[in-house]
């Protein structure tokens, strides 16, 4: 009821402003300790109910409903799988390596990365994103030998993301403690 009260003192703001809140695309989420605990339906002031959903999307990025602040990265991977194979498909063998790679480092891993800075992430995720780069390296050199793979990385530059993160990462922080 109280977080009904809250959604209902907002609309009224909103209203004030001329505003009004878009049921269709409003959903509730929990988390926390009790994030799989049923909860009331939340009525909006116009009578429409705000549906509780496992998973939200905000801004690009894929909250889920977990014990802790947690965000899916299935759709981050295939946004990047679907980028690089239209790379590769339209330049395929023709393009030298770090043509290739070049591409898939700036129109790509963006993609991969997005707002990855201000999730937290555990060991598991962040071998998941390196995951998605070591294959591009198997597909690009055809070979599965990691020792092979992680040559090619070093000699080409190619951070893998987790890396990237956290230096990202400690550069976000840093910033924020001077603001």
């Amino acid at each position: 009821m109280d977080l009904e009260k809250l959604v209902h003192l907002c609309e009224r703001e909103l209203i004030w402003l001329d505003m009004t809140i878009n049921a269709k695309k409003s959903c509730c989420i929990r988390i926390g300790p009790r994030c799989d605990v049923e909860c009331a339906n939340i009525t909006t002031l116009s009578g429409h109910l705000l549906p509780w959903t496992k998973e939200i999307r905000y801004l690009g990025i894929f909250i889920v409903q977990s014990r802790t602040f947690k965000c899916a990265l299935e759709y981050a991977k295939s946004s990047f799988y679907r980028a690089a194979n239209a790379i590769f498909g339209k330049i395929g063998r023709l393009a030298s390596e770090e043509v290739t790679l070049q591409l898939i480092k700036t129109k790509c891993l963006p993609m991969l990365l997005y707002c990855l800075v201000a999730c937290p992430l555990n060991k598991s995720q962040l071998l998941s994103i390196d995951f998605v780069i070591n294959r591009f390296f198997i597909k690009l050199f055809s070979t599965s030998n990691m020792e092979v793979i992680k040559c090619c990385q070093v000699q080409f530059s190619f951070e893998l993301p987790s890396d990237t993160l956290a230096r990202r990462t400690n550069k976000f922080l840093a910033n924020l403690c001077q603001c």
